[in-house]
């Protein structure tokens, strides 16, 4: 029943990254920012929302981009995370590539049974049929050294068991970029989990073009 989990199963010895062109120093949350906005222009059913996220995030992830796409497609929400699970869930069944916000990584765990037992499960109950549509959730996660123990946690593991999640944790603003990118684009429920310490400390040369690293193929270093 492996085959109806996940929109695609990756023959990642064809996986190829596309050199970018054209690039500009970034750091973490810049370059999010950055792929929000790509994400809007390239597509109209696109929408962001979460706690805070029209005025720019507690982050400033989302800064700038109400202003430019306007409240209907970047707005907040009440202070809910099983609400917006719910919201997102519904949204993006009904055709909106939809992207929230959970403001921090710790405050998921109202919406766990919203993701797992219903967007996780959309593709796999129905043999393939259908599927939960472009649903992304969007998390700051870890510490930072004064978050205290509600906005310190990483609670990845608990969600990484789950067949039908994607889990993607980025550990540069290229790779925040590309990966991004791809979850939004892809027909299966992300999480997107982002790492509060890189915010502002992790900076490289990030493509400014249209830029997506495939979500499947391991990153060796040595």
């Amino acid at each position: 029943m492996e085959k109806f989990d996940f929109s695609d199963k990756l023959n990642v010895d064809e996986l190829q990254l596309k050199e970018p062109s054209n690039t500009k120093l970034m750091n973490l949350y810049t370059s999010i920012q950055n792929t929000l906005d790509i994400a809007l222009e390239t597509d109209d059913s696109a929408i962001v929302f979460g706690e805070d996220v029209k005025f720019g995030g507690v982050f400033r992830c989302t800064m700038g981009l109400n202003e430019k796409y306007g409240t209907d497609r970047v707005f907040n929400t009440p202070l809910c995370e099983q609400g917006i699970a719910g919201f997102a869930i519904g949204a993006a069944t009904s055709g909106a590539n939809a992207v929230a916000e959970m403001q921090f990584a710790d405050y998921i765990f109202p919406a766990f049974d919203q993701i797992v037992n219903e967007a996780a499960k959309f593709r796999y109950r129905s043999g393939n049929q259908f599927n939960c549509g472009s649903l992304t959730f969007r998390s700051p996660y870890g510490a930072v050294g004064h978050g205290g123990l509600y906005h310190s946690q990483s609670p990845e593991a608990y969600f990484s068991h789950t067949p039908g999640l994607v889990i993607v944790m980025p550990r540069s603003p290229v790779q925040a970029k590309g990966l991004l990118l791809s979850c939004i684009r892809r027909k299966d429920p992300c999480l997107f989990f982002e790492p509060k310490a890189l915010y502002r400390v992790a900076e490289e040369e990030v493509p400014l073009e249209d830029y997506e690293i495939p979500i499947g193929k391991a990153e060796v270093l040595q």
